[in-house]
């Protein structure tokens, strides 16, 4: 159908945001009618006025959250574009939950808006597919913070995934709060009265993992078990040894039914992954299972890190301040100096590192007010300036990784098991390095590692590494 029969409602107290996208639609060929609120853009709907609706959430006479029931009764097929300055995931997870075609938040781009309305008077939505998109529970407290575009796509993403039960996959570096997400995609979904089981792979010694997750047996049941009904959330599933990968892999197969002891059937369990590795470099590298990556990543959310949503920095740094006064550390404020300070710093460690940081200067610090002066002294000490000229051992390089690993950690005290991780995370590159400079050959390897080469052909077994030549 040609863009001059089709006709635009356009919903928004701001005049000049009508205006715009009156003359941007028009130039367009389509008709378009503006109103300033809900009222005549629920009279034009139920005249049968109108092939795609652009509206504003608040409006003077009401909230069109309360008039998308009606749209959605008489003209299930009419496509809604919700549009709003109030950009949290509580708005992404309404619009899903109202049936609309597609949440944008403001300010919004022109050519984004264009292409959004022509692919919805393309797509008519359908009634029942907007109802299974998303189900959610309202919280005020959802702990996912951020108004910034990057964090409107993984609003806009769980909106999408909360109702679908699917497996999904986050991605993301340590930090940035995939196991947030993944919470909200329990609590927020159709599972969110099951019970929500975390297991971190890569705080758990990899002989254990299998016990871990499928138990021991004699009524020990395991994690996945333990998930029955509810959601299982496998963190930095990267570091998963092979054999626990074949048993899952097994699991998702049906061959392994995975019996939960307590009520004698399958586990009835949703798996949410995340990962801060590239699992398609390990499967190339023979690391990773190619077929449970794809069983993993069904979907798929990416959460940005801090460095590249820096204007959410104030919002996160009030937050945690708030938490940490209900927690009994010292109330204090903050001032604009030392917001901006925060806002250039890189944050290696993301959003965890930004709530250790808050949480260590209101235990240390007797003064109200939070300063630049006070933030650059804490970020000094953390990141220590170094000269280029200046020489860097190995055992430096390992420590600074190490301290900074550690100011990652919740409360700065890393998961147990720590001595046999970092020794399996330095085996790991140090064999694969070893087997690249003599191209697979492994008793050359052993020479250089000076072992002998049965113990190097059994780490490689138990690290789960592929002894053949490499680039």
């Amino acid at each position: 159908m040609p863009a001059h029969s089709r006709k635009i409602l356009v919903a928004d107290d701001d005049a000049s945001i009508r205006l715009v996208l009156s003359q941007a639609f028009a130039r367009l060929g389509y008709d378009v009618r503006a109103t300033g609120n809900a009222a005549t853009l629920l009279k034009w709907v139920m005249e049968g006025d109108g092939d795609l609706v652009i509206t504003d959430v608040v409006m003077p006479d009401g909230n069109v959250f309360d008039v998308l029931p009606k749209i959605r009764k008489e003209r299930p097929r009419l496509p809604v574009i919700v549009m709003s300055a109030q950009n949290t995931v509580l708005t992404a997870i309404a619009a899903a939950e109202g049936g609309v075609f597609e949440y944008i938040p403001k300010p919004f781009d022109l050519d984004d808006m264009s292409e959004l309305a022509r692919r919805a008077l393309e797509s008519p939505t359908d009634k029942e597919a907007a109802k299974a998109q998303a189900r959610a529970v309202r919280d005020e407290r959802l702990p996912l913070i951020g108004r910034s575009a990057p964090m409107q796509e993984v609003y806009r993403s769980v909106a999408r995934l909360v109702a679908a039960d699917l497996t999904v996959l986050i991605l993301g570096e340590s930090g940035v709060g995939k196991e947030l997400v993944a919470r909200a995609l329990h609590d927020l979904g159709r599972r969110r009265d099951g019970r929500f089981v975390a297991i971190s792979l890569a705080a758990i010694p990899r002989e254990r993992v299998d016990a871990e997750l499928f138990g021991r047996g004699e009524g020990d049941q395991g994690r996945l078990a333990e998930a029955d009904g509810g959601t299982l959330f496998l963190d930095e599933v990267g570091d998963m040894p092979l054999d626990a990968q074949t048993r899952l892999l097994r699991v998702f197969d049906g061959a392994d039914p995975g019996i939960n002891p307590k009520t004698g059937r399958k586990p009835n369990v949703r798996v949410i992954a995340a990962t801060n590795r590239d699992l398609r470099a390990l499967t190339a590298q023979g690391l990773f299972r190619e077929d449970l990556f794809f069983r993993l990543n069904v979907a798929s959310i990416r959460v940005p890190p801090l460095r590249e949503r820096p204007d959410d920095i104030p919002e996160l740094a009030r937050a945690f301040l708030l938490r940490a006064s209900r927690e009994g550390l010292p109330a204090k404020t903050i001032d604009q100096a030392a917001l901006d300070r925060l806002k250039k710093h890189d944050w290696p460690g993301n959003v965890r590192e930004l709530e250790n940081l808050i949480r260590r200067i209101c235990a240390l610090y007797g003064e109200e007010m939070i300063t630049a002066r006070i933030v650059e002294r804490e970020l000094a000490e953390q990141s220590p300036a170094q000269t280029v000229e200046e020489a860097v051992s190995l055992s430096d390089l390992v420590e600074r990784n190490l301290a900074a690993y550690f100011a990652t950690q919740p409360g700065g005290v890393p998961p147990v098991g720590l001595y046999e991780r970092v020794l399996a995370d330095i085996e790991r590159p140090l064999f694969q390095l070893t087997l690249a400079a003599t191209k697979g050959n492994q008793m050359k390897a052993a020479e250089i590692l000076g072992l002998n080469r049965n113990t190097l052909r059994k780490r490689l077994h138990d690290l789960g590494i592929e002894p053949r030549a490499r680039a």
